[in-house]
C-alpha cells in the first residue's frame, strides 16, 4: 500500500499514485526528467519537421526490401488513432503494408467499422486472426484471479506473435509500429508488468487457469528479441517518431480522410481494454492511466497542464457505461458480477508474486540500449 504523502509534478501531472515516482527540489518528477533527457530533442525535431530526411532514408529501405514481393512492411491494426494514422501515413508515403487485426473477441462496434473503413478507403490488405476463445477467457479470467495490475496482456502478448509470424510467412522484413514518444512516452512501469514475458503468462494460466493453452498464440524471449530481430531480419520502426505526430491533428485527418469516428480514451476501441482502464486498475490500484497519457501530451506540447487536470476532474468514464460493462465482462468471462467483484476484492499482488524472465529482460535491455551506442 502506498502511505506517501500525496503530491503532483509540477511540469506535467503524474503523481504518487505512482509508488516509484520522485521529484527534485523544483517538484519535476522522474518521468519529465526522462523525457527532458532521452526524447525532447527527437520529439521538437519532428515537430518542426527536421526528420523527414531519416524519414525518406527509411521508407526507401523499406521499399528495396519488398521488391519483387506482395508486401514491404506489415503492420498491426486495432482501429484507434496511432494504428490508423500510421496506415494512412504508409500509404501516403507509397508503401504496400499488410494490415494485421488480432481479434481478441472484445472489438467494439465502432473500431470494426474503424478497420473496415481504413482498409477500403486506403486499399490494402487485411489479415485478421480470431482467437479461440475459450482459452482467451480462461486466460483473461486467470489473470484477474492473479490480482496483478497488468491484466491486458493476454491481448498485448498475443499480438507481435500473430504479427511476427505473418512477416515471416510473407518475407517482410519491416514492421511498422504505432508506438511514440510524442503521445505516449510516459508510463510508470510500476503500474503494471510488461507483455513479453510467456513464463509470466503460463504461471499464471497454470495456478488459476482451467485449460492448457493450445492455440492461443504465444512468443518466447528468443524468438521475439533473436529469432526474429535478428536470424530472420525482420526490424520493427516507428514512422510516427519521425513526424510531426499530433494527436488532435491526426483524430482530425483520419476523420476527414478515412471515415474514422471517435471512439473515447486512449485504447478504448477494446471493452474490455476500456473496462481494465477505466474502472478495474483505478478501483482496485488506485491507477489512472490518463495522468500518464495526458503526460506524454502535455510534455509534447500538445496539451496545457491546466486543460490536463481538468479532465481528470472527469471520471474515466461514463459511470453507468461502467456498470454496464461490469456486466458484459463477467457474462463474457462466465461469471456472475458478484463472483467478478469477489475476485476484484482478493489482496494486490505484484507481478513479483509469479514466476517471470525479469531478469532476463533487464540484461537483454542493457545489451540492446549498449548496442545502440555504438
Amino acid at each position: 500500500m502506498n502511505t506517501r504523502t500525496y503530491q503532483r509534478c509540477t511540469s506535467c501531472v503524474m503523481d504518487t499514485t505512482d509508488p516509484d515516482i520522485t521529484f527534485n527540489e523544483q517538484g519535476v518528477c522522474n518521468h519529465c526528467q526522462r523525457y527532458d533527457l532521452l526524447v525532447r530533442d527527437v520529439v521538437d525535431r519532428a515537430t518542426r519537421g527536421e526528420r523527414t530526411q531519416e524519414l525518406d532514408a527509411m521508407v526507401a529501405r523499406i521499399k528495396e526490401a519488398g521488391k519483387g514481393k506482395d508486401y514491404d512492411c506489415i503492420m498491426g491494426l486495432s482501429g484507434g488513432v496511432d494504428s490508423s494514422y500510421v496506415a494512412y501515413t504508409a500509404k501516403r508515403l507509397g508503401l504496400r503494408p499488410l494490415a494485421v487485426h488480432f481479434d481478441s473477441g472484445w472489438n467494439s462496434e465502432l473500431a470494426v467499422n474503424n478497420i473496415e473503413n481504413i482498409v477500403k478507403r486506403l486499399g490494402i490488405d487485411l489479415y485478421t486472426h480470431v482467437v479461440n476463445w475459450d482459452e482467451m477467457r480462461d486466460l483473461q479470467l486467470a489473470f484477474f484471479k492473479a490480482s496483478v495490475a497488468n491484466c491486458d496482456i493476454p491481448t498485448d502478448h498475443a499480438f507481435p506473435a500473430i504479427l511476427l509470424r505473418q512477416a515471416a510467412r510473407h518475407g517482410i522484413k519491416y514492421v511498422l509500429s504505432g508506438s511514440n514518444y510524442a503521445t505516449e512516452f510516459i508510463l510508470p512501469s510500476s503500474w503494471g508488468y510488461q507483455s513479453g514475458d510467456l513464463r509470466h503468462l503460463k504461471d499464471i494460466q497454470r495456478q488459476f487457469g482451467q485449460g492448457r493453452l493450445r492455440d492461443y498464440p504465444t512468443i518466447g524471449f528468443f524468438k521475439q528479441y533473436i529469432w526474429y530481430p535478428y536470424i530472420r531480419g525482420i526490424k520493427t520502426v516507428k514512422p510516427l517518431n519521425y513526424l510531426p505526430y499530433n494527436k488532435f491533428d491526426a483524430k482530425q485527418t483520419i476523420m476527414n480522410e478515412l471515415g474514422w469516428r471517435d471512439y473515447g480514451g486512449k485504447h478504448y476501441e477494446s471493452i474490455f481494454t476500456r473496462f481494465f482502464q477505466g474502472y478495474y486498475l483505478p478501483t482496485k490500484f488506485g491507477y489512472d492511466k490518463r495522468l500518464a497519457h495526458l503526460s506524454s501530451l502535455i510534455k509534447s506540447g500538445q496539451l496545457s497542464r491546466e486543460a490536463a487536470l481538468e479532465e481528470l476532474q472527469q471520471p474515466t468514464y461514463d459511470p453507468a457505461l461502467q456498470e454496464d460493462d461490469k456486466k458484459f465482462v463477467a457474462k463474457k468471462l462466465g461469471v456472475t458480477v458478484a463472483e467478478l467483484e469477489e475476485i476484484f476484492a482478493r489482496p494486490n499482488k505484484d507481478y513479483t508474486d509469479y514466476a517471470s524472465y525479469a531478469k532476463l529482460f533487464d540484461i537483454g535491455l542493457r545489451v540492446k540500449r549498449a548496442i545502440t551506442k555504438l
